[in-house]
This record gives C-alpha cells, sequence and structure tokens, in this order.
C-alpha cells in the first residue's frame, strides 16, 4: 500500500473514532490530526477539508468496490450499498446528517443518481414516451430519476436513523418494489396520453 494510501486510512480512521464520541461539527482538523499522530499540513496535504475525508472514506470503502463490478443490475448495486450502510451504520448515522457545502449528504446524492437512472431503465425497458418530444421526454427522465433518488435518500436517511432495525435485504425489497410499481405507472401513464 502506498505511503499516501497509509495517511489517508489513518486519518479516516482517526475521523471515524471521533465521529463515535463527538459531533461532527465540532470536530477539528486539529481533533483528528492530533488522534493519529499527524501534523495539520499532512491532512491538507490529502484533503481539502473534513467533509472531503468523508466523501473519500465513501468513495473508497463503497464506490471504489463497486466500479469494478461487471453485473448490469442497479439492484445488485443498492443491495451492496444496502448492506455497506447497514454495517457501517453507526458512521453513515452522523455522515449523512451533515449537510451544506461539500456535505456528504449531496455527496452521496450525486453517487445515487446514475445508478437510480439506470434502475429505472431496468425496471422499464421501454420508456418510449410517444406523445412527448425528445426533450421533454428526457426531462421527463431525468425528473423521475432525481424525484425517486431523493425519495431512496430520504428512505435510507430514515432506515440508518430510526429506531427499528429492519435489515438490508429486508429494506431493499421494499425500496426496490416501491421504485418499480412508480416507475412503471409514470412511464405507463406517459405512454398512454
Amino acid at each position: 500500500m502506498a505511503d499516501s494510501n497509509i495517511t489517508k486510512r489513518a486519518l479516516a480512521s482517526a475521523l471515524k473514532e471521533l465521529m463515535e464520541t463527538m459531533p461532527f461539527e465540532k470536530i477539528t482538523i486539529s481533533h483528528i490530526c492530533d488522534k493519529c499522530c499527524m501534523n495539520r499540513k499532512s491532512f491538507y496535504y490529502h484533503f481539502k477539508d473534513k467533509y472531503d475525508l468523508v466523501n473519500w472514506i465513501y468513495d473508497t470503502e463503497f464506490v471504489a468496490v463497486v466500479c469494478h463490478m461487471k453485473d448490469d443490475d442497479p439492484w445488485v448495486l443498492f443491495s451492496m450499498l444496502c448492506r455497506y450502510l447497514y454495517d457501517n451504520r453507526r458512521f453513515y448515522r452522523k455522515a449523512l446528517q451533515i449537510r451544506g457545502q461539500n456535505s456528504f449528504y449531496d455527496h452521496f446524492h450525486e453517487t445515487l443518481v446514475p445508478i437510480t437512472g439506470k434502475a429505472l431503465q431496468y425496471a422499464v425497458p421501454d420508456t418510449s414516451v410517444k406523445t412527448v418530444s425528445e426533450t421533454g421526454q428526457a426531462f421527463a427522465r431525468e425528473f423521475t430519476s432525481n424525484f425517486i433518488t431523493d425519495g431512496i435518500i430520504a428512505a435510507l436517511e430514515r432506515w440508518l436513523l430510526g429506531k427499528n432495525d429492519i435489515n438490508a435485504d429486508d429494506f431493499l425489497f421494499l425500496v426496490r418494489s416501491i421504485t418499480e410499481k412508480l416507475a412503471a405507472r409514470v412511464y405507463d401513464r406517459h405512454s398512454n396520453e
């Protein structure tokens, strides 16, 4: 493992430990560096800020792993995502509450949009909208994808933050069935108009 990755992983581990006992907004770069016996210069060599570090954790622990997958089924990715978030829920319960510029919430949303779009195509492969122009059709697809992505993120957040302890597979089943029914209904309605 390159020295760069060793340093980044040490900083990530320190942040995760700190988030166990402190609210994210109270954690400073000094706290993170002190925790892993590094200096601030080392931190800023690798990351812009603590938000960038949170996003890097998600990107290296989840996104980098699924990018190499050959499976075309986006629900396999959702399944892996749900299991990953569930297994790391103590960290992501706090990470999803981070809002504002460079927030994990926004970064998470950006990574889900393409997967959701693919899931919609997978759920409703023939989504030709006969009475809407190509521009209108593209807008409808993008709007539906963003709408469903927002709903999935809200559901993920509610699931992770909630007191109920529904497992990842049961949660995925609910999300998938609702998403597929909603997408089919929206596109079926457009094609019948």
